[in-house]
């Protein structure tokens, strides 16, 4: 007999406190994959996270990645717990690497890589992103034991924080810890700590150079100035034309969507103001709902610009300038086709008969959850039930390249995106910290799905 949600969720209530000592301990280690991702530290760190697996019954170990040209990757940690092979097969995902924390300018209220509790939160590097998506994994295998009526695996990433450049090799060359029907990535947020949400949609990413040119070598500006404008210029009147007056994005062949799901409540504008820093005065882009702005909606970002630095100018036309557009894509466009889109607008838009050339640099599609499978329900119905309110799906506006990549290897996957943030956490800034109450609700609605995927057909 299955348990109870009342079960499930005074059962998480008593696994909290080991749950909090794992991430304690976690957090000492000091998993910061910039200072070497094949280095021994990180070694060490997925050795204790495989160690702990094991702990809840899974039969866990740790594999040394490769990268494409065949140098040693990430150590990874994977795992399995088979209790039917003809039951479904969940997959469990999350990153055991973290951010460094620099603390120069004592930002930090606490030691980052010492766990710290104050009031209701946990405190320290990795403390959320991505120690407590470990942390719900555990506590819902836990909470399950012997009652658990699906087939378990494990892949505990080791370089995420660095891009993941040997996950979809360590993939290929093991597709057998890859076979599930639904994958469940526990690495993003939710609305509040009281409010949870699965994330419905990621943006695609891709980036490009463009080159602009007006004269073959520079000129003295007091000698050529007026008839002939600087690169630079023409380069800003360039970037200024994907946009019109509400500062759309306006290029042909971009597209957008509409909210997956429905937009069940916009962003605070307010807070999104404060969050991002953005000066009294300064008008927000766009136009349509904030959220779909973020989620949904294209958006250009000059991410590089090559220029002569202000200290040691002096009076010459600029010749030409090279600058670098980083195009977030709609979650459901080919990033190829945007890519494309965006580098023949630049061309044809070219400003007083510059010359425009450009380069693909990277892309990486994007990706949109299913929101009315049966697997979306009763995620969503767990999350409701343990936190004894409605969810509020969001869409994010950053990208999970991987998992657009993963289900296109395993057509069958059904993903979910999860995680144990909230915008208070601070993921990848000082003070990052973790909610305790949302962690408990959080294992709780994981246990929950875990055991209602057993009954689908």
């Amino acid at each position: 007999m299955s348990l109870s949600n009342q079960e499930i969720s005074q059962q998480a209530g008593e696994y909290l406190d080991t749950a909090l000592d794992f991430l304690m301990r976690k957090i000492e280690k000091k998993a910061v994959s910039a200072e070497g991702i094949t280095a021994p530290h990180m070694k060490e760190d997925a050795e204790f996270v495989a160690h702990e697996l094991t702990r809840v019954g899974v039969d866990a170990q740790v594999i040394q990645s490769r990268n494409a040209d065949g140098t040693p990757g990430a150590w990874e940690v994977v795992g399995s717990k088979i209790v039917d092979p003809s039951a479904k097969t969940v997959l469990l995902y999350a990153h055991h690497d973290v951010q460094p924390a620099p603390n120069e300018d004592g930002v930090w209220q606490t030691d980052p890589f010492k766990g710290t509790i104050k009031g209701d939160r946990l405190y320290g590097r990795g403390a959320s992103d991505d120690g407590s998506g470990i942390a719900i994994h555990l506590g819902a295998l836990s909470i399950l034991g012997e009652k658990l009526g699906v087939n378990i695996r494990f892949f505990i990433e080791g370089e995420e924080e660095m891009g993941s450049d040997s996950f979809i090799p360590f993939v290929k060359d093991h597709p057998e810890f890859f076979d599930a029907d639904i994958m469940i990535v526990a690495d993003s947020g939710n609305w509040s700590a009281e409010i949870p949400s699965l994330t419905t949609s990621l943006r695609g990413n891709t980036n490009i150079d463009v080159e602009l040119r007006v004269m073959d070598s520079p000129r003295h500006s007091g000698a050529f100035g007026g008839p002939i404008l600087d690169s630079h210029t023409l380069a800003a009147m360039l970037i200024a034309r994907m946009y019109d007056d509400q500062g759309n994005l306006v290029v042909p062949g971009v597209e957008s969507q509409e909210v997956v799901g429905g937009l069940q409540q916009d962003i605070d504008e307010a807070q999104f103001r404060v969050d991002g820093g953005v000066l009294s005065g300064v008008k927000l882009a766009g136009s349509d709902s904030l959220a779909s702005r973020l989620w949904v909606k294209p958006a250009v970002t000059v991410i590089g610009f090559d220029a002569h630095p202000v200290e040691g100018s002096f009076n010459v036309i600029s010749p030409s300038t090279k600058f670098r557009l980083s195009l977030r894509t709609a979650p459901s466009q080919d990033p190829e086709q945007a890519q494309k889109a965006l580098g023949e607008f630049m061309v044809q838009n070219a400003p007083f008969g510059s010359h425009v050339s450009w380069t693909p640099v990277d892309k990486g599609r994007g990706w949109a959850m299913d929101a009315h499978s049966e697997v979306s329900r009763i995620a969503e119905q767990a999350l409701e039930d343990a936190f004894e309110t409605q969810p509020i799906n969001q869409g994010q506006g950053g990208s999970i390249p991987f998992i657009p990549d993963l289900c296109e290897m395993f057509p069958k996957y059904q993903v979910l995106v999860t995680g144990p943030e909230d915008p208070q956490a601070n993921a990848h800034s000082p003070n990052e910290s973790q909610s305790i109450s949302s962690l408990k609700k959080l294992i709780a609605a994981e246990a929950m799905m875990l055991r209602d995927f057993a009954e689908l057909a």
